[in-house]
């Protein structure tokens, strides 16, 4: 049984950078496809950036394109999210979901494998 729990979460300025985790337990984190939502207050989960389960295709919202980067580390069983140039817009609780086999394509929640338990990010102005 994999799990999978985020970190790297914090307090930062607009403008900063901010590289979030998500590490998986268990064999078959190399057959997983990786994705990054995020919730902010008020608002529904939104698909941030997703990478399929080789870590050579990626996929990103038009919000974070240009300015954030996932990828995948089978070796550390650990997905990352390379977040510059934050802002104030940015700050929500990020979450990673992970699918077997996953294309980066974002697909209806409950297809998921497996979610993490989201990490806190705040972008102060």
């Amino acid at each position: 049984q994999v799990r999978v729990m985020e970190s790297g979460g914090g307090l930062v300025q607009a403008g900063d950078s901010l590289r979030l985790s998500c590490t998986g337990s268990g064999r078959s984190f190399r057959a997983l496809g990786m994705e990054w939502f995020r919730q902010a207050s008020g608002k529904e989960r939104e698909f941030v950036a997703g990478t399929d389960w080789t870590g050579s295709k990626t996929r990103y919202s038009d919000s974070v394109k240009g300015r954030f980067t996932i990828s995948k580390d089978d070796a550390m069983n650990t997905a990352y999210l390379q977040m510059n140039r934050l802002t104030p817009e940015d700050t929500a609780v990020y979450y990673c979901a992970a699918v077997l086999w996953g294309s980066a394509q974002p697909i209806n929640d409950e297809e998921y494998d497996f979610w993490g338990q989201g990490t806190q990010v705040t972008v102060s102005s």
